[in-house]
């Protein structure tokens, strides 16, 4: 039982982290913040690390009841999540801002907004459609209160994890540099591709099993 929760810890932590991918927005989120203090910016990124926790935890707890009322399987779910991560893997791999989280025109508008924290920092740059479609179906998969529990310490341990990388942004793109977060943004888009066949993958197969 031990080795197969800590199992599901390691899939469930991983697949939520690759997702959320708090160091490849950290050029983003500095180009946000270039302009504030570093009071300004720590503030931002505590606000926004936040919301976008309870958002994750909002649509785990609650993303089974949303299946149900809108009568859509959990593997359905993994097929459409799957090929909505492909699309944001694909745009990660060619070291692109990935357009379901933001696009260049809403980064250049969004400067000179005071509620960047909400949007489009913690939704939905950290919390977008992928992470929201992801969470759902880890909780969907997970089986008995330990489980679960585990999901919701994932989540948790992810946005704890990311609120660090942005309270020492600055410090950590000087550290790796612009072409070492490039690196990583290809690394990680190679890892939610990945992740992304093995849950299309997954839900055909059991789609497939039902129709027969």
């Amino acid at each position: 039982m031990v080795a197969e929760n800590l199992g599901f810890f390691i899939h469930a932590f991983s697949s939520i982290f690759v997702v959320v991918s708090p160091i490849s927005g950290v050029v983003t989120f500095i180009s946000l913040t270039s302009k504030m203090t570093l009071k300004e910016k720590n503030d931002i990124a505590k606000k926004a690390v936040t919301l976008a926790c309870i958002i994750a935890l909002f649509f785990a707890v609650t993303g089974s009841l949303m299946l149900k009322i809108f009568s859509i399987s959990v593997d359905s779910l993994r097929v459409a999540g799957g090929l909505l991560l492909f699309s944001i893997a694909f745009d990660m791999m060619h070291a692109k801002v990935s357009r379901e989280s933001i696009t260049e025109e809403e980064i250049t508008q969004s400067q000179e907004r005071e509620d960047i924290w909400v949007f489009p920092i913690g939704l939905p740059l950290l919390t977008g459609p992928g992470a929201i479609s992801t969470v759902i179906v880890i909780m969907g998969i997970a089986e008995g209160i330990q489980q679960k529990a585990i999901v919701i310490f994932s989540i948790i341990l992810t946005f704890i994890i990311c609120l660090y990388i942005f309270l020492f942004s600055r410090r950590l793109h000087k550290f790796i540099g612009y072409n070492g977060m490039l690196v990583f943004t290809r690394l990680m888009g190679l890892l939610l591709a990945a992740l992304a066949v093995d849950l299309t993958a997954a839900g055909i197969i059991n789609i497939f099993g039902l129709v027969i």
